[in-house]
């Protein structure tokens, strides 16, 4: 599995790649969107409690990589690891 972490003011954003089984977005450890299955991009959609659009994509072919949008502005990420699923 892959995460990457972002920081949006107060808020924290995690992007999860399940390695094949989908992938999920949480806003300050909420669950806000989900996509399950084999996909080779995905978009997830949220929503901060200041009401600023989340937005997510997910893709690549050989590597899969987050570009992460608030209110469409580009985010860059303050951490990204790969994680073991029984580790969380």
């Amino acid at each position: 599995m892959k995460v990457w972490k972002y920081q949006y003011g107060e808020n924290i954003i995690e992007v999860r790649n399940k390695d094949g089984l989908g992938s999920d977005l949480f806003v300050n450890g909420q669950k806000q969107d989900e996509k399950l299955g084999i996909r080779f991009s995905s978009t997830h959609n949220g929503k901060l409690d200041s009401g600023e659009e989340v937005k997510a994509s997910l893709g690549g072919t050989w590597k899969i990589e987050c570009s992460l949008f608030v209110d469409n502005k580009l985010q860059t990420p303050i951490e990204e690891r790969k994680i073991r699923k029984k580790d969380l």
